[in-house]
């Protein structure tokens, strides 16, 4: 089968113009894993245990999921069903794809969450009742009977509406913003703690509102980087300042309601992890949001900046084809995965059209795009996407209704689907390396042995360690990729080896927390191993 790859030439600063070219190659597959979640997973996070916690809202009636053995929530608050015998999450197996439905009180539709350093899933805020919640999750085996638990004694500061959460060096969680939210909190706080002001989400509020959501990245120094609508800043939130402001990038509002989406690009652990690149891809046009009839040309371009370069500058690139509400997963190749989203309109209940089918490979060191192959289904507001430990994609949700709606344009889709991306084709098997031997916990600056198994000739090797994110509104929240450093690998005996590997440094570069490690050669990668990082 063949492919377009899109070659992205430097012409000036600012500016890449993409010349089409054609080549061969693998250009992933499809496979429909369940055919009812009985949810549409609004938020999707993969735990340690390679199970998948799903996670809609409340205020919305029943799902298509009943709790067990009878039970219903109970909330006089609820704007729609005061009593609900069904699930508004759910647990995933990946070994079995089984559903199991998971029990939560309050409202969390448009909510932020994060794992915390002992593999707890922390999910932040909501609305209407939910909107000051905190939540927990300690994820468990498939046949475990593990539940979401709400703190009854300690809740958020302000209201989180449109929040986006970070894990911090020191295993603290960051929340910041909101709708009409200018400030960030931490989880848990000090003594007297309450909320610190964030001047910069009130100055980039517009007319719609394009500052939800924003796209927060912790850089190697241990500072935030955090963009919103058309600007980003670097924030000491230690010393509660703005140590630098960055270009506006060009074009398009970037978030939501006209979320593109961004990710940190990887940190190379060869190199001391000293550089941060960020890209920000998508989005849709001003005023979009405001005005659905018009149902405008969502955004064709990209932004890649250095960030750690004494003079920041967007250098912008166009993609193959306009998205917006794409999801970008950075995969263990290195590469960058845009998937889902839509060609025409912005986010909002009813306000897109033109779904993007094909998903998008995007390399960041050849600067070219690969047009993948497409699903049939459309995935477009309240859609996720989430990396998989055997390098699959998984892709669930899409709701453009208030309610579940299953008629017309759009139904609310609850079926669940993995991509597999090129590098798991067949052809790629004798390149494909296995872990067979990894500590399953690793400290800061600790040197430790992996040993692996690769059936052909040992190229190119790689350990990459990937965080878990809680993926929602087209944003990974904590995604995070770390090349690690590592020594001259050793045969042991037959196809097997053994590679001693520096783990990172400090809580700067990896939070302590569970993460993902892909042994890759050649840029093929086998399944990964979960390890604990810690101080």
């Amino acid at each position: 089968m063949m492919r377009w790859m899109f070659l992205i030439l430097l012409v000036n600063s600012s500016l890449w113009l993409p010349a089409k070219i054609q080549a061969a190659g693998p250009i992933g597959t499809w496979q429909l894993l369940v055919n009812s979640a009985g949810i549409a997973s609004m938020h999707t996070a993969v735990t340690r245990f390679n199970t998948v916690v799903m996670l809609d809202r409340t205020n919305i009636g029943p799902s298509q999921i009943k709790l067990p053995n009878g039970r219903c929530r109970v909330n006089p608050l609820d704007q729609v069903l005061k009593t609900d015998c069904t699930a508004h999450s759910v647990m995933l197996s990946l070994s079995n794809n089984g559903i199991r439905p998971l029990f939560i009180q309050t409202d969390t539709w448009c909510s932020s969450g994060q794992f915390l350093a002992d593999g707890t899933l922390l999910q932040t805020g909501g609305n209407l009742d939910g909107a000051l919640k905190i939540r927990r999750i300690a994820p468990c085996v498939s046949t475990g009977t593990c539940d979401w638990v709400e703190d009854p004694n300690t809740g958020l500061a302000d209201p989180r509406w449109y929040a986006t959460d970070q894990l911090l060096p020191d295993g603290r969680v960051i929340v910041v913003g909101g709708r009409g939210v200018f400030t960030y909190e931490f989880v848990p706080k000090a003594a007297g703690e309450g909320t610190f002001a964030l001047p910069f989400l009130a100055a980039t509020n517009d007319a719609q509102n394009d500052n939800y959501y924003p796209y927060v990245h912790l850089i190697p120094n241990g500072n935030l980087y955090i963009f919103a609508n058309r600007d980003s800043i670097e924030l000491n939130y230690i010393t509660r300042t703005v140590v630098r402001n960055f270009p506006t990038i060009p074009g398009e509002p970037r978030n939501y309601p006209s979320a593109g989406s961004s990710v940190l690009l990887p940190l190379d652990g060869p190199s001391g992890y000293q550089t941060a690149e960020v890209m920000v891809c998508g989005g849709a046009q001003a005023g979009a949001f405001r005005n659905p009839t018009a149902q405008f040309p969502t955004s064709l371009t990209c932004g890649r900046m250095v960030i750690t370069a004494a003079a920041p500058a967007w250098a912008m690139s166009n993609m193959p084809m306009r998205r917006c509400m794409g999801d970008m997963i950075i995969l263990p190749s290195g590469e960058v995965l845009i998937i889902n989203g839509a060609g025409r309109g912005s986010q909002g209940f009813g306000f897109a059209s033109a779904p993007v089918l094909n998903p998008v490979l995007y390399n960041p060191g050849l600067l070219t795009f690969s047009v993948l192959q497409a699903t049939t289904i459309p995935r477009v507001y309240h859609s996720t996407a989430n990396l998989l430990p055997d390098g699959r994609v998984l892709v669930a949700g899409s709701n453009t209704h208030l309610f579940y709606t299953f008629t017309g344009a759009f139904p609310t889709e609850l079926r669940v689907e993995a991509f597999s991306p090129p590098y798991l084709d067949n052809s790629f098997n004798a390149r494909r390396p296995q872990i067979t031997n990894v500590p399953a916990i690793v400290r800061h600056g600790q040197t430790f042995t992996v040993v692996f198994t690769v059936p052909g000739q040992l190229t190119a090797l790689e350990m990459n360690l990937l965080s878990a994110p809680f993926a929602t509104h087209s944003f990974a929240q904590g995604q995070r990729f770390l090349r690690l450093k590592l020594a001259a690998a050793v045969r042991v005996g037959g196809t097997s080896y053994s590679v001693a590997v520096t783990a990172p440094p400090n809580g700067n570069i990896a939070p302590p927390a569970y993460y993902m490690l892909f042994p890759v050669t050649q840029g093929i990668p086998g399944n990964a191993a979960w390890i604990r990082i810690t101080n």
